[in-house]
């Protein structure tokens, strides 16, 4: 199937919901087997909205492979694209799969799976500030983002980046000025990586 420029599309980064290897700051609270499980279901989230967001093209961007039965599975029932995202850092990993897919693609939404609060609503609304931008942010809490959302590929915010701290979004912002790239933020949401987080999950995910 082919698709023409002016189409948008989204990418879901996911990680195996592998216990001892999946959320693993959240062990201390739920143990191994319990954050697999939260993971999975963080992980079905994401598909879900992303399928309701109603996008040209959805892809499950997965890693260490895409052979868990978890991604066998989701990739069975929905209309999904299943890739490897390789080797690298997150950045690089990140810009590598932008710019892959951007290559058939006016818009590309980016997103992992740990958070929650993400709605369908919320990436159309991020699709729709890249008519009037270079580049879409949804903060999260913590400081980093939880979506990014760019009409090119953009290196300069991808590489060397202090990934996993919470200086992630600032310095995507410095990043983003030095470069003069237009973007745009949306309200930021919290996503879910340490036991305090926890405390927002919807109403009986813990159940």
């Amino acid at each position: 199937m082919s698709y023409t420029r002016t189409t948008t599309a989204l990418i879901i980064f996911a990680k195996a919901p592998v216990a001892g290897s999946a959320k693993t700051r959240l062990i201390p609270a739920l143990g191994a087997q319990g954050a697999a499980a939260l993971a999975q279901r963080l992980l079905d989230h994401a598909v879900c909205i992303g399928m309701e967001a109603g996008f040209d093209y959805c892809e499950l961007c997965t890693t260490p492979d895409h052979s868990h039965a978890t991604f066998q599975r989701l990739a069975a029932g929905y209309p999904l694209v299943i890739t490897a995202q390789g080797a690298g850092d997150l950045g690089e990993r990140m810009h590598r799969a932008l710019s892959r897919v951007l290559a058939d693609h006016a818009r590309v939404l980016l997103v992992g799976t740990d958070v929650p609060a993400l709605t369908p609503a919320v990436l159309r609304e991020a699709a729709a500030a890249l008519d009037t931008c270079d580049a879409v942010f949804v903060p999260a809490l913590d400081g980093g983002y939880a979506l990014v959302g760019l009409t090119g590929a953009h290196a300069e915010l991808f590489t060397e980046m202090p990934w996993s701290t919470p200086q992630v979004m600032q310095a995507t912002r410095a990043r983003a000025r030095a470069a003069q790239i237009a973007w745009t933020e949306l309200a930021p949401v919290a996503d879910i990586d340490e036991p305090a987080d926890l405390v927002h999950l919807p109403e009986g995910w813990l159940a």
